[in-house]
């Protein structure tokens, strides 16, 4: 008896394009984080220990850091378009890397509110905050939750593989991003700032990271 077998098509023009999408997601991060820390040490009154990197989108030169919202949040959503074409062990994980990075395209629409004596000559303190301030924060917030549990769906199949290293790392990502930004909510100041920026940081890190063993034909 003969079973017939069906042979799928694989385009090498698709799985080119994936590739680039991919190797796109894995520079977002290192294009954000160099951005944010060129812009942060170079823009007059902007001071880490007192600013988020959101602030950036305000003043003069507010478009370089809109502009990096926009790119790096395509970017990302172009990588979850591959990871989901491609196939993965998760079917969530590429959609909430999608609403990540809408979530970043929307913070670049949607800018923060000047505040804290940024851009210079800003009053000291938060600030008011305007329609468009108060949507960057629904948008960033939607980002934040869905990075959280990016790592945690993550972090859960790769202790079930057996693979402990990467998903002790997964789950301490996502659990220190969590804890920081509800201690920057809670309590903002200069300990709870720089710690906030190192989750962001922490968070870029593990998406380039999760997207180049991805690349290399490891499925998450």
């Amino acid at each position: 008896m003969t079973e017939a077998i069906t042979i799928h098509d694989v385009r090498p023009t698709t799985v080119g394009r994936d590739r680039a999408l991919l190797a796109g997601g894995v520079l977002a991060g290192p294009l954000f984080i160099g951005s944010a820390l060129v812009q942060g040490l170079t823009r007059d009154g902007f001071d880490f220990r007192r600013h988020p990197v959101s602030v950036l989108s305000t003043g003069d030169l507010g478009w370089v850091q809109i502009a990096t919202f926009l790119a790096t949040g395509l970017l990302v959503v172009g990588a979850a378009v591959a990871l989901r074409r491609a196939g993965t062990g998760s079917a969530w994980l590429p959609r909430l890397l999608t609403l990540y990075g809408l979530g970043l395209v929307g913070a670049g629409f949607f800018s923060a509110d000047p505040a804290d004596g940024f851009p210079a000559g800003t009053p000291r303190g938060p600030g008011q905050i305007s329609w468009h301030g108060g949507l960057h924060f629904l948008v960033a917030a939607v980002a934040f939750v869905s990075l959280i549990v990016a790592t945690v769906i993550v972090g859960r199949r790769a202790v079930r593989r057996g693979e402990r290293g990467w998903g002790a790392i997964s789950l301490m990502v996502g659990a220190f991003f969590a804890v920081a930004w509800i201690a920057m909510i809670a309590g903002p100041g200069p300990v709870t700032m720089v710690g906030f920026g190192l989750a962001v940081t922490a968070g870029w890190v593990w998406i380039s990271a999760l997207l180049t063993r991805r690349a290399s034909g490891r499925v998450d």
